[in-house]
């Protein structure tokens, strides 16, 4: 085997894509310095920001996703950019020249993978829902391996492909150390009472969102304080609507940028139920009530939701019920001690620790196979 190890890593689209990368990425790079690492990205998508953020060259493709119905006639245009991507990935494989080729789902892995498959390149993808994405089970036929998340995902994969890893996630939660009562603190908050942390994603959750609009009242009487991400888009309507209004329990940010230090301080979650997200709740034991999004394919995110709902590691609320009922099942919920320990306890039961270092040891592994 040669010294240098080179290896493409591809997909986004969202931070449930670009979290895992990154982490997949900083361990084969922690695991073998020598390692030259490269994306593979969608043009105009979050990845194009965040990768090289994170330290790492990206490249894009003019790659995006079919319009529903699928008969629609702009899905022409869209599937010459796919043609056009592949090639555009093709040419890329054989100027950095991999040894091994890694998905995460996404737009991109779809053609980044599909062009390493062309050029007996050997693939490994990373699936992070409990239902499989589009890209990942097209891809799985030639993919060498397929890392998992959830049991029982023979059903989209083969199953000798299959290796249980769980999902990797931002080392930097995991390595806070701030206190729960400092964390706290530096929200302006008491540490003598209790807090829920409200996440819906970069961008926000409507949901989630008109669900707090809806029982300002009931904020403004609890004993409860509340930390609110409300997302970029959402923040400004929240804020002319909240200006008029004495809640000093309440702080409302558009963007969290410490994640680490805002779970230390929040005794129960409220979030969407995206797999990185699950993953990261796992590791800390955090009590969570998961809302998923109904706008997401194949509802993956209700499914995610209920495989921990189902062991009673989580709290399931249907987005649609959500506006009524989120807020008083969560003032309840965190009131009840017990049901809290009850939570922390089953979710750490789910959790796959060391899982960006299990995938690196195996994109190594592919690549030194490829090189013997």
């Amino acid at each position: 085997m040669s010294k240098e190890l080179r290896v493409i890593v591809s997909g986004g689209g969202t931070g449930g894509h670009i979290f895992p990368a990154v982490s997949i990425a900083n361990a084969v790079r922690h695991l073998r310095p020598d390692a030259k690492i490269l994306f593979v990205g969608a043009l105009g998508r979050m990845e194009m920001q965040r990768v090289p953020a994170a330290g790492y060259e990206i490249k894009g493709l003019p790659i995006r996703g079919f319009f529903r119905p699928l008969w629609k006639p702009a899905n022409i245009g869209v599937a010459i950019d796919y043609l056009k991507s592949k090639w555009i990935a093709k040419k890329i494989l054989r100027e950095f020249r991999p040894d091994v080729a890694v998905g995460v789902g996404g737009y991109a892995s779809s053609a980044a993978l599909g062009a390493a498959n062309s050029l007996g390149i050997p693939t490994l993808i990373q699936e992070q829902n409990s239902y499989a994405g589009l890209a990942n089970k097209q891809l799985a036929a030639k993919a060498v391996k397929i890392c998992v998340a959830y049991e029982g995902m023979e059903r989209f994969f083969p199953k000798e492909k299959i290796m249980l890893t769980g999902n990797p996630v931002r080392q930097a939660l995991l390595d806070a150390t701030i206190s729960h009562d400092d964390a706290v603190r530096s929200l302006g908050f008491d540490p003598q009472k209790k807090t829920i942390l409200l996440v819906g994603g970069s961008l926000g959750a409507r949901t989630i969102n008109e669900s707090m609009l809806q029982h300002l009242d009931l904020i403004a009487q609890s004993d409860v304080q509340f930390l609110w991400q409300t997302g970029k888009y959402y923040y400004a309507d929240i804020q002319s609507q909240l200006k008029d209004r004495e809640l000093p329990n309440l702080k409302v940010t558009d963007f969290i940028t410490d994640m680490g230090a805002a779970y230390r301080a929040a005794d129960l979650v409220i979030s969407r139920a995206g797999a990185s997200s699950i993953s990261e709740f796992c590791l800390i034991g955090k009590p969570v009530i998961l809302v998923p999004s109904p706008n997401v394919a194949e509802d993956h995110q209700t499914k995610n939701a209920l495989a921990l709902a189902d062991r009673d590691a989580a709290i399931y609320v249907k987005d649609s019920d959500a506006p009524a009922t989120l807020l008083p099942l969560a003032v309840e919920t965190i009131n009840n001690e017990a049901q809290l320990q009850s939570l922390s306890e089953n979710v750490l039961k789910l959790a796959l620790p060391d899982s960006a270092e299990i995938i690196a040891k195996e994109v190594i592994k592919l690549a030194e196979t490829k090189k013997s």
